[in-house]
């Protein structure tokens, strides 16, 4: 266990900014080498999983990894990218194509008193803002949209996010 982490510890320290490939690729090289010289043993490495959303929400998640195999460990996360490094503990990020948990169960377009489109966590009225993104002007819109948006439209999916930003961006303010 303890040249495990060693290794690990020297892999990451010595390749902090390359991909995770690279380092799958040392480690395989190392575990190679190493296969015969010593019986393989499992040993646990405290893993951060950040997941990054489209609409800009991070969660974290932790847990405790048993590693009898580095090839085994690489494969599971070769989506992520390595954030930072411990001992027996790594952060690890993934950029998520898709809104996030609270988005879907809570999230509504809304406008502010000033006229931003924003995301609500709950109905606009209660003024909980998670993200606003422009100004509009309110009194362009046609009746239907403007109630519409007025009592906030619910975002259930990515589709329904992606579709309500490019429908009320043409009636920015901004240039």
């Amino acid at each position: 266990m303890f040249w495990a982490i060693l290794f690990l510890t020297v892999i990451l320290s010595t390749f902090p900014n390359h991909s995770l490939l690279e380092l799958k690729v040392a480690a395989a090289k190392y575990d190679e080498t190493n296969r015969q010289q010593q019986p393989s043993e499992a040993f646990q490495i405290e893993l951060v999983l950040e997941r990054i959303y489209l609409d800009g929400e991070i969660s974290q998640e932790t847990v405790v990894e048993t590693v009898y195999s580095m090839d085994e460990f690489w494969a599971k996360y070769d989506q992520w990218q390595i954030m930072d490094m411990g001992k027996a503990k790594f952060v690890m990020r993934k950029y998520e194509d898709d809104i996030s948990p609270l988005l879907k169960t809570n999230g509504y377009f809304g406008i502010t008193n000033d006229g931003t489109l924003s995301i609500f966590n709950g109905k606009p009225h209660e003024y909980n803002i998670i993200q606003s993104f422009f100004q509009i002007d309110i009194k362009k819109l046609e009746s239907k949209k403007q109630s519409e948006i007025l009592q906030g439209i619910p975002i259930k999916t990515k589709d329904k996010y992606e579709e309500v930003l490019e429908t009320f961006k043409v009636y920015s303010t901004y240039e």
